[in-house]
């Protein structure tokens, strides 16, 4: 079934037997570069230690905090703190999608995604303290490394790489995202125990 993905949750993103938790709002910048064999995407590996997400290999990001001024600065921010790569402005960052935490999960997050260029020649390097690790990597590469085993990658960072692959340029990702009407999307998560899915709308059962 297209767009369907067993659930791997992650620490505390166990399911909500309880009332339902408001999606807290969130920021992540997808940073790509170009290179001989087909642009790259930075990944960060949060501490393993981390109460949620521990270990697991995600684009920098996190909740807003009162200061930042839009969801492109959240994300520009949470860029230089967890990464270390620095961006001139929000502008450089472009809106590429919103996903939204099914309703069934306990943590919860309303998360803008943009997309940007990586600064000419910023290797980025990990903060030491929410994330431990950084590569490039090809999306399709990042893929098959989860498919292996070697990347712990959670249902959003998959769908997004799997977007990702497609694309054959960073001027290609950019030009796509500047043209698009970002629509939020909401999974649902589905069955119980080994049975539990996710399912995006558009997947057969999603309206059930």
């Amino acid at each position: 079934m297209q767009g369907e993905r067993k659930l791997r949750p992650a620490p505390l993103e166990e399911l909500n037997e309880g009332e339902v938790t408001e999606a807290r709002p969130a920021s992540s910048a997808i940073v790509m570069r170009d290179a001989g064999d087909g642009p790259e995407v930075l990944l960060v590996r949060r501490n393993p230690d981390a109460r949620f997400m521990g270990g697991a290999w995600v684009f920098p990001g996190g909740g807003v905090k009162p200061t930042d001024a839009s969801p492109a600065a959240t994300a520009r921010r949470e860029l230089e703190e967890e990464a270390n790569l620095t961006l001139a402005s929000d502008d450089e960052l472009a809106a590429f999608s919103r996903w939204i935490t099914p309703v069934a999960v306990k943590v919860r997050f309303d998360t803008w995604f943009f997309l940007t260029r990586a600064p000419a020649g910023a290797e980025g390097a990990p903060d030491g303290s929410e994330t431990v690790a950084l590569r490039w990597l090809r999306p399709a590469d990042a893929l098959e490394a989860g498919r292996r085993g070697e990347l712990q990658l959670v249902f959003p960072t998959i769908k997004h790489l799997e977007e990702l692959a497609m694309l054959g340029s960073v001027a290609d990702g950019l030009g796509q995202a500047r043209s698009r009407e970002v629509n939020a999307i909401l999974p649902r998560v589905v069955g119980a125990g080994s049975e539990t899915r996710v399912l995006l709308p558009g997947d057969a059962g999603y309206e059930d």
